[in-house]
Parts: structure tokens; C-alpha cells; sequence
């Protein structure tokens, strides 16, 4: 009985008789838990799939891994457990069909019983308590827009325990998870769970909730009020200065709040005296407030947004944050408390939630710069004693050569067709970038790259939301200074050029988060590295989850006080022409710089690429091409071999297709070449350089090192007819030197086959020739 007929014959008849899914309310659920981490070429690595969920009132209580009758009853409970762990279920089964092995996953217990546990004996097993609203809670199903939402496993978890820390009374509750990995979904499924079952302060079902989804920035607001479109079109209210203003004060008819802190901040009593919007509301008007991004100020005790949450100190109030517990947001720790709940970058990337990535460093010659009496200077005051680097470039200096020569790199570096978001120092610095991508583009349209800035306004709203759109492909790349570091759901996005200073570890995970969303056909996403920012990998703080950037103060003469953001505060509040992103004063005294006539064309630069594990440790090119399409099969024993099954045009297509049977066909290979910045060389390059380290070389340069000894091995028109190979391979590739390739090249270079018998001799002697110089193409000696 294998374990398809055991499932069907032996373990679904005995769910039945237990109730499940007899019972109302009870379920049996096959769960794709994770997808798996992303492989390339559109694979994944192993997915965990749970051969059995029993769900009860909308609650996962156990997993059963099975196995065929003929295995021992216990062969699937690592499996059980493993799931159960991920699932947060109390029970993990493991069973053949006849015995059954149960574990409880809070005490460790373990043992045999007789018979599966009924929906209500699991319940009561996992809810030892009787508590109203839990039971309320349960009766409510998620909403699943006509089944096209389902709560990814973690996400059920996260709900489930703000759940139940409402039920137990809590007022302060915190869930710490990666950027990514669906918080709005979260809150709008808490939200939905309070609405329908008509949670209140009260705690008496006697009124629907009113909630407040609290932020700080239009554009999470504007996201969230529209990712809670199944709400009656009467619930959503959204609160904006236009709306308060056409109304002449806030509004209160709704169920469900959305606004900015700013918003809230700001307003005037009828004398003209400044009075905080919020006021206006009693301090009991909201039963639940949703503060997204907490840590950015909102629970911070030098930030005025804290009194928003104090005045409203009768709500529950739930944060969410992409924060782990760090001294520099301790302060958002102390105030809501432990998380109830924790899902990591690392884990979205194992599971296959999340993108994986790699670093290009870039380093040019002009990293630093002390002024040369040769250069020019245009404006400001230089001081000539002074190294200036990198903190200072486009703040305190300008060098627009520097600049050009830095965007032309990665210009070339891309695919140009990929959207892409750059970090610039400054708003006026994204602007210079901008207009120097639109430059360099190979793209016709006049859009192609837009800044999209506090400065930009609702222009920039709609450029970010059209970037946004994934069947978009205008604008390509955006560039910006602080405002897409957080918070923009742009799933498609394949680059992030890092052309300004990072100087924390939060703001460095943060950024990252904007290339770990998921997207058909993208198997990792790379970062293009221009200021050293990977080196905060090596900060003993990171472990792989991005973290948010927090508000800082300026110390007095304008020197920043160990924080990244070049801003101002304004009691706390950082007024910007939009209200919602940081506003950026200028330096009036920058200085520019333009570079002695001709220095500008011996600027260098030096690239890099380094690959890093999900939780931050760095890993070799093998190791991060192996955990993509898993090991190299094993179809030659040493390079030696390897060099003398690639000399030989039939022995290579042989070997060729078994790496494609084994998952590493062209297409893969060609992606490798991509990763590891060897487009340029040959496959076998390629392959040397996975499997034993070797340093590729370009195609080129293997013509060049070889082709004396190639041509003392010919004569006369032969070298010619060889001369004339090489450069198809140069240009094309290996695959030029296949022998189904000669007939084209012979007719490409000589017309017809004939006038190439005329020059070179028989068809026998070409074919000759065309095989016997490959294996002098690779040979390990370079002269005759």
C-alpha cells in the first residue's frame, strides 16, 4: 500500500470518524506552506508542503505528516514537527495509517493514541480557557475576495497571537516583520476580524469599531485605504487637510480612519492659535489604532507624534515594524512591548517569500578628493588641506564630472530595461542624476527616468505610481534621496544604485527591502554599490532583517549628531513641501568643482561583486550559483578533463547536454555568466569558475593568449579561414565553434562551399582544420 492508497484507505476514513470535516467549522487542509527559496530560471528549491492541516473555527490546531502503511509509524515526525514549529500548532502527528504517534508541541509530550482527537477536544486542548471574543473572533472567516486571498502561514501566525493578545487584554501590542512580507494584509485582516465581530473598548458587541491606520507618509496611507477596498465604500474614511478644510473640521462618520501623523499635527483653534487636529476627536473616539512604521517616531519620547498616541491612550494600539529590537529604537520596545509576533528577512527568503540578492562594489579613483590648484573652482570656498569623501560629496561639494562618470558605469553596468531605483545624496543631487540617466539612455521616451522627491509633489506621486504598476514599463528608473526608502511596494524592481552614504545599519536593511519582493522571472535582485554600504554586513547587528530609518536632530553648526538624515526638526516635525517625507535643507555655501581639461578621461574605477546568505554572511559565487540551481553535476572529474571534453566539438555537445538534463542548460549557464560578470567569456570559463574557482577570462583575451600557437600550427589561407573564426566566436560566442556551425561560417566568409574548397582543400581537410585548432584554443600553453 503505498502512501497515496494509505491516505485514502487508512487515514482519511479515521479523520471522518473523528469529525473532520463532518463537524461544522472543522476543515482538512493539504498546505503549501512554503514555496521554497528561489533556485533561478524560474525554480525553487524543495517546497513544505504538510500532507494534512486539521483547522477548526478558522484555527490551524494540528499537522499529521503520513507515510505509506509498509514504513514505520514514526518515519514522518521530524517532518510533523518541522511544520508544526512553522504552523504554530499545538499537535504534530506522524502516522503509517495504523499507528499514531502524537506530540504536543507546548509541553513535549509524546506518545501513541488510539484514536484522532475530535475538533472540540483539540480546541479545548489548545484553548484551555473560555474566552467570548476569541470564540467571536473564530466565528468571523477571513476575507478572501471570493477566494483569490489566502494568509500565507506566517501571516496567520502574526494575526493569530494580535488576536490573542486582544483577548487577553492587552493594550500595547507589536509585530516585528520583514519588509515585504504583507503587513498591510495583516492589518486589514485584524481589521476585518473587529469590524465583523464587533469588537469594541467596551468589549460588549453593542457598535462596530472605530480604527485608525496611523502613518507616516500619503503613500502607505493612500496604500492602505485602498488595499481595504472590501469594506462597505460608508466605513473607509480617509483624513486629509483638503478633506478637514472643504469641511471645516475632522471627519467622524466611518469605521475605519486613515491618515499621516502630519495631518493629525497640524491646525489652528478659531484665535489662530496652533492646535493639533487630533484634538478634536475625544481621547476615546478610536477603539483600535493600526501605527504603521511605529518606530519611525511614533512611540519615540522626543517625538511631539507620541502625544498623538497618548491622547488616544484609551485605544488599543498595534504597531508594526520591520525593526528588531535595537538601542536605537528601544524607546518604540519600551512602549508596546515585546513582539507577540516575528517573521525575519531570512525567513522570507528561505521560504521563498522573499528575493535573493547580490552586491556589486563599485570604487573609482575619485572617492575622495583634496582640491588641485589645476581644477576649477566655480563656486564656495574649498578648504585645500581637507580630504573630502564621500559624506561630503553633493552636500558640502560638487564635482559633476565625478557624477557624469559614476552614472555612465552603472548605465553600462544594467539592463537598461529593468526598473531600477537610485539613492542620491540630496534632492538636488537626484535631480543632476536624473538628468544625466535621460542622457545616457538608450530608451526614446522623454520619461524614462523621473525623480521622485519631496520637491515633486503630486507629480512625483503619480511618476512613483506608474512605476509602481507592473504592466508599466515607463518610468524605468526613479531616482530619489530619502523618500523610496521605505515603504514602496514596487515588486518588479531589479536594480538599487546606492550613490550616497548609508551611514546605518537600519536604513542599509531598509533600502534592501525594496528589492525583495517577489516578481515573475526574478530569481534576485542587485545592488550597485558606490559608497562601501555592503560593509554594514559585517556589523554585528545585522541578521538579516531590514530595519527602518528613524528621525534624527542636526547638532547646532549644522554637524549631524551620528545620524544619516540631513534634516531639521521643527518640534519634532520635519515640514516638507508635501508634508510627508523629511524636508532637506540646502547647504547655501556648496562648493563646485570642475576638473582640469582632460582629467575627467582618467578617471578609473574598479568592480567587485560579492554574494551574501540570507542572514548576512558572505558566500563564494559557487556557493551562491549552488544554492540557485543546486550542485554542478558531476559529469567530469578535474579541470584537465573538463579542458579535454571542451576542445572537442562533439565531446562538448555531449557534455552540454548533460548539463542541461542535470538543470544547467544554456539558458542557466548564460545566467551564471550574468552573475558572476563573465558575459564576455566562454561557457567553459563559466563552468572552470563553479567548479574549481578558476578566474574567467574574456573570449577575447583567450584568442589573443592563444592564437600564436593556434596559427604556428596552420598555414596560409587556413590561418586566414581561422582569423576569421575567431572573430565569430569573439562576437557570439562558443557555439560558433559547434560543427553544425561550418557550413554557415564557410558560406558566410567564402559565399559557397565550392570557393571554399577552391582556397582551403577538400571538405574532409576543412572539417580538419575547424576541429583540430579548438583544442590548441584551450590549451594551458599560450605559445608555440
Amino acid at each position: 500500500m503505498n502512501e497515496a492508497e494509505t491516505r485514502a484507505e487508512l487515514i482519511d476514513p479515521a479523520l471522518k470518524t473523528a469529525g473532520w470535516g463532518v463537524i461544522e467549522g472543522s476543515r482538512i487542509r493539504r498546505e503549501v506552506i512554503a514555496p521554497g527559496r528561489l533556485v533561478g530560471n524560474g525554480k525553487r528549491a524543495q517546497s513544505d508542503i504538510a500532507d494534512y492541516v486539521l483547522v477548526y473555527r478558522g484555527e490551524k490546531l494540528a499537522v499529521i505528516e503520513a507515510k505509506k502503511r509498509d514504513l514505520r509509524d514514526t518515519e514522518g515526525l521530524g517532518q510533523a514537527k518541522k511544520y508544526a514549529e512553522k504552523l504554530q500548532t499545538r499537535f504534530a502527528y506522524s502516522t503509517n495509517g495504523i499507528g499514531i504517534y502524537q506530540v504536543d508541541m507546548h509541553t513535549g509530550a509524546e506518545g501513541y493514541i488510539n484514536q484522532y482527537p475530535t475538533p472540540e477536544q483539540l480546541w479545548e486542548a489548545t484553548f484551555s480557557e473560555d474566552n467570548e471574543w476569541r470564540d467571536r473572533f473564530a466565528a468571523i472567516p477571513f476575507e478572501d475576495k471570493s477566494g483569490t486571498w489566502e494568509a500565507r502561514y506566517y501571516q496567520h501566525n502574526a494575526i493569530k497571537h494580535v488576536l490573542e493578545a486582544i483577548c487577553q487584554g492587552q493594550d500595547r501590542i507589536l509585530l516585528t516583520m520583514a519588509t515585504g512580507t504583507g503587513k498591510t494584509f495583516i492589518a486589514f485582516q485584524l481589521a476585518w476580524k473587529l469590524f465583523q465581530s464587533r469588537w469594541n473598548l467596551s468589549r460588549q458587541p453593542t457598535r462596530r469599531p472605530r480604527i485608525l491606520f496611523l502613518s507616516d507618509r500619503n503613500i502607505l496611507a493612500n496604500q492602505a485605504y485602498n488595499s481595504f477596498s472590501a469594506f462597505p465604500d460608508d466605513a473607509l474614511v480617509r483624513i486629509d487637510p483638503e478633506a478637514i478644510k472643504k469641511r471645516g473640521r475632522v471627519p467622524k462618520n466611518g469605521s475605519i480612519f486613515f491618515t499621516i501623523f502630519q495631518t493629525f499635527m497640524t491646525g489652528r483653534d478659531d484665535t489662530g492659535n496652533p492646535t493639533p487636529k487630533f484634538s478634536d476627536y475625544p481621547p476615546d473616539f478610536f477603539d483600535f489604532i493600526i501605527i504603521d512604521e511605529c518606530h519611525r517616531g511614533g512611540a519615540s519620547d522626543e517625538s511631539t507624534w507620541r502625544g498623538i498616541l497618548e491622547y488616544f491612550s484609551p485605544a488599543v494600539q498595534l504597531g508594526l515594524t520591520a525593526t528588531p529590537k535595537r538601542k536605537y529604537n528601544a524607546d518604540t520596545y519600551a512602549y508596546f512591548g515585546e513582539p507577540v509576533y516575528t517573521y525575519a528577512l531570512k525567513d522570507g527568503i528561505n521560504d521563498g517569500f522573499l528575493t535573493p540578492f547580490k552586491v556589486r562594489q563599485i570604487e573609482t579613483n575619485l572617492d575622495e578628493y583634496i582640491y588641485s590648484t589645476e581644477d576649477e573652482l566655480i563656486e564656495g570656498a574649498v578648504d585645500e588641506a581637507r580630504t573630502y569623501t564621500e559624506a561630503d560629496f553633493n552636500r558640502i561639494i560638487e564635482i559633476s564630472d565625478r557624477e557624469r562618470y559614476r552614472v555612465q558605469l552603472f548605465m553600462e553596468e544594467i539592463d537598461q530595461n529593468q526598473k531600477t531605483l537610485v539613492f542620491c545624496a540630496n534632492q538636488l543631487h537626484a535631480l543632476a542624476v536624473r538628468d544625466l540617466i535621460n542622457q545616457m539612455k538608450i530608451s526614446s521616451d522623454p520619461n524614462y527616468c523621473v525623480r521622485v522627491t519631496a520637491d515633486d509633489g503630486k507629480l512625483g506621486e503619480q511618476h512613483l505610481s506608474n512605476f509602481q504598476d507592473n504592466e508599466k514599463t515607463i518610468p524605468t528608473i526613479l531616482t530619489t534621496s530619502q523618500k523610496l526608502s521605505t515603504g514602496v511596494d514596487a515588486r518588479n524592481v531589479r536594480n538599487i544604485v546606492l550613490m550616497r552614504s548609508i551611514n546605518w545599519i537600519i536604513e542599509f536593511k531598509q533600502i534592501i527591502g525594496r528589492g525583495t519582493r517577489l516578481f515573475d522571472g526574478k530569481d534576485y535582485f542587485t545592488i550597485y554599490d558606490f559608497v562601501k554600504a555592503y560593509e554594514h554586513f559585517k556589523d554585528p547587528e545585522w541578521d538579516g532583517e531590514p530595519q527602518e530609518p528613524v528621525l534624527v536632530k542636526i547638532a547646532r553648526g549644522g554637524e549631524k549628531s551620528g545620524a544619516y538624515n540631513d534634516s531639521i526638526t521643527d518640534g519634532g516635525i520635519n515640514r516638507g513641501k508635501n508634508r510627508n517625507e523629511i524636508a532637506e535643507v540646502p547647504n547655501p555655501k556648496t562648493i563646485k568643482i570642475k576638473l582640469a581639461d582632460g582629467k575627467e578621461r582618467t578617471l578609473q574605477h574598479r568592480i567587485s561583486t560579492s554574494f551574501w546568505s540570507p542572514d548576512g554572511k558572505p558566500m563564494s559565487a559557487a556557493e551562491f550559483v549552488q544554492r540557485l540551481f543546486g550542485e554542478i553535476p558531476e559529469l567530469f572529474t578535474d579541470e584537465d578533463e573538463l579542458r579535454a571534453i571542451w576542445s572537442r566539438p562533439d565531446t562538448r555537445r555531449a557534455l552540454l547536454e548533460g548539463l542541461a538534463e542535470k538543470g544547467y542548460g544554456e539558458e542557466q549557464l548564460t545566467e551564471i555568466s550574468r552573475l558572476i560578470d563573465a558575459e564576455k567569456s566562454d561557457l567553459y570559463d563559466v563552468l572552470g569558475y563553479i567548479a574549481y574557482a578558476s578566474a574567467p577570462i574574456s573570449r577575447r583575451e583567450r584568442v589573443l593568449a592563444h592564437k600564436s600557437l593556434i596559427f604556428s600550427r596552420y598555414i596560409g589561407k587556413q590561418q586566414e579561414f581561422l582569423d576569421f573564426i575567431l572573430e565569430q566566436y569573439i562576437k557570439a560566442g562558443v557555439g560558433e565553434l559547434d560543427r553544425t556551425k561550418l557550413p554557415q561560417l564557410l558560406e558566410l566568409k567564402y559565399h559557397t562551399v565550392r570557393d571554399a574548397v577552391e582556397e582551403l582543400g577538400s571538405v574532409a581537410t576543412i572539417s580538419q582544420v575547424f576541429i583540430g585548432f579548438q583544442q590548441y584554443l584551450y590549451s594551458q600553453d599560450r605559445a608555440a
